[in-house]
């Protein structure tokens, strides 16, 4: 295959892989706590024989956007935003993952949950006792009142973890998780804000003006494509006259 025609053809696989990013960090402006894919494209050489001066162009879409979200009071007991970096363990198969997101809910028999998975605290999934009212501390701290109490109980922890981005992707479900698959232990400088959420922290001017910039390279790729195949077919006349 002409050098020309496979430097462009895996230039335009890589912008369309990036729009894909671009489209799906788009489609969660307005998930709570999502943190935007960020792209990062490489170019490679190939190996072997009357290959040297051919480039193969990569894109990888695993690498996560650590900047915050915008936070909002919400007043629901249950609801609670990640102070700074850190983020919520929650139940993922048989091992846990991580999330931005504090929605968390009630189900009939107490355990909570984010988004239908299990919301882990120090000692595994949390479930709270029959009770009247619940507050969760600024340090993760679970507290209920339950019927005939004058004080709050505390009953669990959020399990509350940290690392540095570079470490971070993410999995099949969109969950946060570590590079090399090991669990984040507990990290007591993380901390919450209670009866809050955090937005997305997607910007919507950068997504968009960054969609208009692959679809202006995406053209060069084809004006590349079409202008090696008029190359060949020059090429191809003159050996034949």
């Amino acid at each position: 295959m002409d050098k020309l025609i496979f430097t462009a053809v895996s230039g335009a696989e890589r912008l369309l892989r990036s729009q894909q990013v671009h489209a799906n960090n788009l489609a969660n402006m307005d998930t709570a706590g999502f943190r935007a894919s960020m792209e990062v494209a490489a170019n490679r050489e190939l190996a072997g024989f009357g290959y040297d001066d051919r480039h193969l162009s990569t894109m990888q879409a695993d690498t996560v956007s650590t900047r915050a979200g915008a936070v909002r009071e919400t007043g629901r007991p249950l609801d609670v935003a990640i102070g700074g970096q850190g983020y919520l363990a929650v139940q993922y198969g048989d091992s846990e993952a991580y999330t931005r997101s504090g929605e968390i809910d009630i189900g009939a028999d107490g355990a909570l949950s984010v988004h239908g998975r299990a919301l882990l605290g120090e000692g595994g999934p949390i479930t709270l006792p029959p009770h009247t009212a619940v507050e969760i501390g600024t340090d993760g701290t679970i507290s209920v009142l339950t019927e005939g109490a004058t004080q709050m109980q505390v009953v669990d922890k959020l399990k509350l973890v940290n690392a540095e981005g570079a470490e971070l992707t993410k999995n099949e479900a969109g969950l946060i998780v570590t590079r090399d698959g090991a669990q984040l232990a507990a990290d007591p400088a993380v901390s919450v804000k209670p009866r809050a959420l955090e937005g997305s922290n997607v910007s919507a001017v950068e997504e968009m003006v960054a969609t208009m910039s692959l679809n202006r390279s995406f053209e060069i790729q084809m004006r590349l494509f079409k202008a090696s195949d008029s190359m060949n077919e020059a090429g191809n006349r003159l050996i034949g006259a």
